[in-house]
């Protein structure tokens, strides 16, 4: 099933982001964590890439996801990727029967000697153009950055690297991890002025760890609020409070963002479960996620 197809049909989407683990030991975690949320019937679920893994890992785990009866993305990533790569993986999604993908440009390499393939993609909207030219049938997500992507912070600038992307062929856009709501607002705004009209789905990360979610934060350029940060700070020895405050704090962001009338919402889960189905519940008990 195609997430474009998915979109509006029964309410807003609700999906997780998972990724390939680097043990069996975490391999055993993301089969239970996925078996515990699996009872919340996401709209899809997407696999990013991590530690490493080859992108044979990414796409053999959507497959499974999807043995389950959940539609499945696999996510690409083009800075480090020869077109032989690409056409490689898309041989692949096309057996597993994959209906869908998140195309990214991908985080530099921090080796100082990397240098991209001579028939590589400079940016995610060349490799959308690639994917689409190849396998016209797929449905293909992209990522956003409502406050800017973290390299340049340019939110004009981003406007017209989303541009690139849809007029390259992606169907539906994800954002980047954000706790403030005013930033997807206005983002929104920004690019339907602009004549950008694809679904943007808001992507959040629950709070599990305070420091590493800060951490992320920082990294990404998502706006870490003081009132939230001075509330975790509080209860650093009190993990089980701090996840109980990080789980207030995205419900009441989801509930705005679903009373607004948004698309979906799509959770960074971190391979963990706890913390996105308490989130749900709070909602389902609200009444914003009838059905589900």
């Amino acid at each position: 099933m195609k997430v474009i197809d998915l979109v509006g049909r029964t309410g807003p989407l609700v999906s997780f982001e998972f990724f390939p683990p680097k043990t069996s030991e975490g391999d055993a975690s993301l089969v239970r964590t996925i078996e515990a949320l699996r009872p919340l019937r996401p709209s899809f679920v997407s696999v990013t890439r991590t530690g490493g893994k080859p992108r044979e890992a990414t796409i053999e785990l959507v497959a499974r996801i999807a043995g389950l009866g959940i539609p499945g993305a696999a996510h690409i990533t083009a800075i480090e990727a020869s077109r032989a790569d690409i056409a490689a993986a898309l041989d692949l999604i096309g057996q597993r029967g994959i209906d869908n993908m998140v195309l990214l440009r991908g985080d530099m390499p921090k080796d100082p000697d990397f240098r991209r393939p001579s028939d590589g993609f400079r940016y995610a909207a060349d490799l959308v153009s690639f994917v689409r030219g190849r396998a016209p049938k797929l449905c293909l997500l992209g990522a956003c950055h409502p406050e800017g992507h973290p390299e340049t912070r340019n939110l004009p600038l981003e406007v017209e690297h989303l541009r690139a992307k849809v007029d390259a062929g992606v169907d539906v856009v994800i954002t980047n991890m954000f706790y403030v709501n005013a930033h997807y607002f206005a983002f929104v705004d920004r690019i339907r002025r602009a004549g950008i009209h694809v679904p943007v789905i808001a992507g959040l990360m629950p709070i599990t760890n305070v420091r590493q979610i800060a951490r992320m934060a920082e990294l990404c350029g998502a706006e870490f609020p003081s009132p939230l940060g001075e509330r975790l700070e509080a209860l650093r020895d009190d993990p089980a409070a701090a996840l109980a405050v990080g789980v207030e704090w995205t419900t009441r962001q989801c509930a705005e963002l679903l009373r607004a009338g948004i698309p979906g919402i799509h959770f960074y889960t971190l391979n963990q479960s706890p913390a996105t189905r308490a989130i749900f519940e709070n909602l389902r008990g609200e009444g914003l996620l009838a059905g589900r």
